[in-house]
């Protein structure tokens, strides 16, 4: 770790992120002149968060871009200065936050602003798919469908994200269907029928108690989970046992821990991934990698 107090800094707030409220701008530029920073504030439409970011990442002198917002903006952020000498800020504004709470930055803005001030950076990793980097997990599957299903619900039925996310679920479950992969892994091979493939940066927790969470995320590596489900009940059951920390690991799920890189394929020529709790559609193989130490995170 090191210590280098932030001079110049660049704020971006995702306008539609989770507890976003009008003025939140000229809040954020109170707590960081009281921590004697001048930061410049944007507040974006969703729409531009990557361009945004990317300006700021390489803007002259800054030396530090702060991300406002869900996972989804942290993310789209880290990908702007992964491999640079900026660092990343988090403000916390989503539903979630899972990758705040695993890199140990305070929920409480006030706190996650003190942090910034400190300039107290770490190195942490990010991972990509087919170079589109992410800063927590990736999916194909049940989950980009489930992601899919919840924006539909969240735009045109005006539901909230969590009663949009339980509605999805239920109807991604109704049509459930599972998919036949190929996965390469350090020249070995094999085939998979799977509903869902999980691939996590780092190792991902998966107990009742712990479940979505990680332990490190500068391992240097990725995760893969995959329930070997044929049918919706069994997905479920399988998913019950996991939780209640009775899995039957060789019939239940294929685990792989500890690798750097993953290919997967499918007869399909794209299918749908998520990453960070966002869908779209990529060609396959797919090819994730880790990017160990990429990320220099500000943390308190």
């Amino acid at each position: 770790m090191s210590r280098n107090p932030p001079r110049k800094i660049k704020v971006v707030v995702n306008r539609g992120g989770g507890s976003f409220a009008e003025g939140k701008a000229a809040e954020l530029e109170t707590l960081f002149e009281a921590k004697g920073i001048a930061a410049e504030i944007l507040a974006v439409e969703p729409g531009d968060l990557d361009r945004h970011c990317g300006e700021a990442a390489r803007a002259h002198g800054v030396d530090a871009l702060v991300a406002a917002g869900g996972d989804g903006t942290i993310g789209t952020a880290a990908a702007a200065v992964a491999g640079t000498e900026v660092a990343l800020g988090i403000l916390p504004l989503g539903t979630l936050n899972h990758f705040a709470r695993d890199a140990g930055i305070p929920l409480d803005l006030g706190e996650a602003v003190a942090a910034i001030a400190g300039g107290r950076t770490r190195q942490v990793d990010v991972a990509e798919v087919n170079g589109r980097v992410f800063i927590n997990n990736s999916a194909v599957g049940l989950y980009p469908r489930l992601v899919r299903e919840r924006e539909a619900q969240q735009k045109h039925l005006g539901r909230s994200k969590r009663v949009a996310m339980a509605s999805a679920a239920l109807r991604t479950l109704w049509r459930f269907r599972h998919h036949r992969l190929a996965i390469r892994i350090a020249g070995r091979e094999g085939a998979i029928e799977t509903p869902l493939l999980f691939v996590g940066n780092n190792r991902y927790e998966t107990g009742l108690l712990s479940l979505g969470k990680r332990e490190r995320i500068d391992r240097g590596e990725l995760c893969l989970y995959a329930p070997l489900a044929r049918s919706a009940w069994q997905f479920v059951a399988i998913s019950l046992r996991a939780l209640l920390g009775r899995p039957d690991e060789q019939a239940d799920f294929l685990t792989v821990d500890g690798i750097q890189a993953a290919e997967i394929d499918s007869a399909r020529p794209r299918l749908m991934v998520a990453t960070d709790g966002e869908a779209q559609p990529m060609d396959t193989p797919l090819r994730y990698r880790v990017r160990a130490g990429a990320l220099k995170l500000l943390v308190p």
